[in-house]
């Protein structure tokens, strides 16, 4: 799908500082959540295609305080980066309501992460990256966009269907049918790690990228922001939380 989501090639050889070496003439919309993995993703578009836009959503989720965040790591980008803020045009931000209300999880209702029988985690809400993406493809198509840029992983995740590759690749093809135009699905983070997140994030902006993910980005499931710690702020307890808290040990480790 993506010329960076193979398995079998090192991160360390797909990414380079200062990234890409030729503008992409294409125009990608990233779908941007105000965490970690959408901002590194949002940076990697900006390196890479001459017009970047956002796109986010308002689903009634539980920390829903990561949409207060969007705004400002935006205006961050474009004062830190000038040369990306050149590229940086529109955000969006779509109502999904009607997803929370539908759904039964801890993501959007106040109770304990679990595990359910099936074995995923009950922080999995059905059909949210299916709709995110479909949603994008439409809002891609009225702005001029042929590629969509997610931050879904398989390597470290909770096993959510909707972040898999194969599942990614059928929706691309299912999109660019249904609009009967190409609709590139980019996904560089599929087969990286939290602490290969952690250094692409140095590689593309250096230390000014990863202190904004680390001040201003936001992960933990329970909305908390009030415990800073040195991978970021977060209850440090939640799945999410633990995921980011474990990538930043590691990559830390690997910088000795």
């Amino acid at each position: 799908m993506s010329a960076t989501g193979h398995p079998d090639s090192p991160p360390a050889l797909l990414y380079q500082r200062g990234g890409a070496t030729e503008v992409d003439s294409r125009h990608a919309l990233v779908l941007f959540s105000g965490g970690q993995d959408s901002t590194a993703c949002l940076a990697w578009a900006l390196d890479r295609y001459a017009r970047v836009e956002t796109v986010g959503f308002d689903y009634g989720q539980r920390h829903r305080v990561e949409l207060d965040c969007r705004p400002r790591v935006l205006d961050a980008l474009r004062v830190r980066y000038p040369q990306w803020g050149e590229r940086l045009g529109g955000d969006h931000l779509l109502d999904l309501g009607v997803l929370g209300r539908i759904s039964d999880t801890a993501l959007t209702d106040a109770r304990a992460i679990e595990l359910q029988a099936d074995g995923l985690p009950n922080t999995f809400v059905p059909g949210r990256n299916l709709l995110f993406l479909t949603l994008a493809a439409a809002l891609a198509t009225r702005r001029g966009a042929s590629v969509l840029v997610g931050g879904m992983c398989e390597t470290d995740y909770s096993g959510y269907p909707d972040c898999r590759d194969n599942t990614l690749k059928a929706l691309q093809v299912a999109l660019s049918l249904g609009l009967d135009a190409p609709m590139t699905v980019e996904t560089p983070l599929m087969w990286l790690t939290k602490a290969d997140t952690w250094a692409l994030t140095e590689r593309l902006g250096g230390a000014a990228l990863v202190d904004l993910v680390v001040e201003e980005t936001h992960t933990c499931y329970l909305g908390e922001r009030t415990q800073r710690h040195a991978w970021g702020r977060g209850c440090g307890a939640c799945p999410a939380c633990a995921l980011r808290r474990d990538g930043w040990g590691a990559w830390q480790a690997s910088l000795q």
